[in-house]
């Protein structure tokens, strides 16, 4: 007689078995490295403004993560597949919301990292083990507002309204501190010549740091007519372009180039452009004009290409020179070594 199967016993065993798994699992601790881990302030209270030495955040040297080897396991590809371990600090939840200097224990407050928590780990030390907090009382004041292009150059000629905002800065700011900025990409001059535009100011707490103003300005630029003339520039330099294929042969002596309308290419450039800008493109270190060359331009039988323009990048920047004609077709050909035309010219 068969004896039934005691399902009872079979689900003992079972259980046990998978208990003796996840208590050795468990027991299986690993220590993890983590030398990318950062720290960062959470603005919370918009009165006050926290930094670490005046820095907005903090990479912190080294923090050891202990757990067991699944969860290490889970935590190290989290962070292989992003930027690292980010880790918010609100100094409101530290009781540091007063205006004073304080010292966190990063040790204590890693501990209590929801994150590190949730995965089942702890944090065994770190490096630093304390970390400088400054919290600035901040207050309200009248800004003057002014107007820079994206390399910082002021636009003087720039109305803004209002000329000033009310902003909270830190109290200790002096007078020369007292302004807000409005930052203009080129696409924004061109706009704002033809139409008011809407932008927010912000103020510089530190490098790196800024905060926006609470209210946007309104930002008009005169048209370009009234900056610009139609000028022209004698053209002296040009440079030749040539594939890194196409200067090996040369350099080898298997064939010479020449521009077959240099005459033309070196005539002169109408722009439009400031006194200023034009000047600066006479008088620019490197050429004016360059004509690029390339491999496939060897097997053409008449090749010709339209030169680029090396005007000043920061006269480009400011809106302050372009050109007002059509780009001259430079001609070329190469000859070769064997050629009775084998005489080399090179443009300067």
């Amino acid at each position: 007689m068969k004896r039934k199967p005691k399902y009872g016993k079979i689900a003992i065993v079972v259980f046990i078995t998978v208990l003796i798994w996840i208590f050795a699992d468990l027991a299986l601790d690993e220590i993890l490295p983590v030398s990318n881990a950062t720290i960062s302030v959470v603005k919370s209270n918009p009165q006050l403004w926290v930094s670490f030495d005046d820095a907005s955040s903090f990479l912190i040297e080294e923090v050891l993560i202990k757990g067991p080897l699944r969860r290490i396991a889970e935590l190290n590809k989290k962070l292989e597949e992003g930027e690292g371990l980010k880790i918010d600090f609100d100094a409101a939840s530290e009781g540091m919301n007063e205006p004073g200097s304080y010292s966190l224990s990063l040790l204590t407050f890693l501990q209590k990292d929801k994150e590190i928590k949730r995965l089942g780990l702890k944090v065994e030390s770190c490096k630093p083990e304390t970390l400088p907090v400054k919290v600035v009382g901040l207050v309200s004041r009248l800004l003057d507002v002014k107007c820079v292009d994206e390399g910082q150059n002021p636009i003087s000629e720039a109305t803004i309204d209002p000329a000033q905002v009310e902003m909270l800065v830190p109290e200790d700011w002096g007078s020369e501190k007292l302004i807000a900025e409005v930052k203009l990409t080129s696409r924004e001059i061109e706009q704002a010549r033809g139409s008011a535009i809407n932008k927010t100011p912000y103020i510089r707490l530190a490098l790196g740091q800024t905060r926006q103003v609470p209210q946007p300005v309104i930002i008009t630029l005169p048209p370009e007519l009234d900056r610009l003339s139609d000028l022209q520039v004698k053209a002296r330099t040009i440079s030749i372009a040539l594939s890194p294929n196409l200067l090996q042969n040369l350099l080898q002596g298997k064939f010479n180039f020449e521009v077959t309308n240099l005459n033309d290419v070196l005539g002169p450039i109408a722009i439009r452009a400031t006194i200023d800008a034009k000047r600066a493109y006479e008088n620019q270190s490197i050429p004016q004009m360059t004509l690029y060359v390339f491999d496939d331009d060897k097997n053409n039988a008449d090749p010709k290409r339209e030169v680029v323009y090396n005007f000043p990048e920061e006269s480009v920047r400011k809106g302050e020179i372009k050109l007002n004609q059509k780009p001259v077709e430079a001609k070329f050909k190469f000859i070769p070594v064997s050629s009775p035309e084998s005489s080399k010219i090179t443009p300067g």
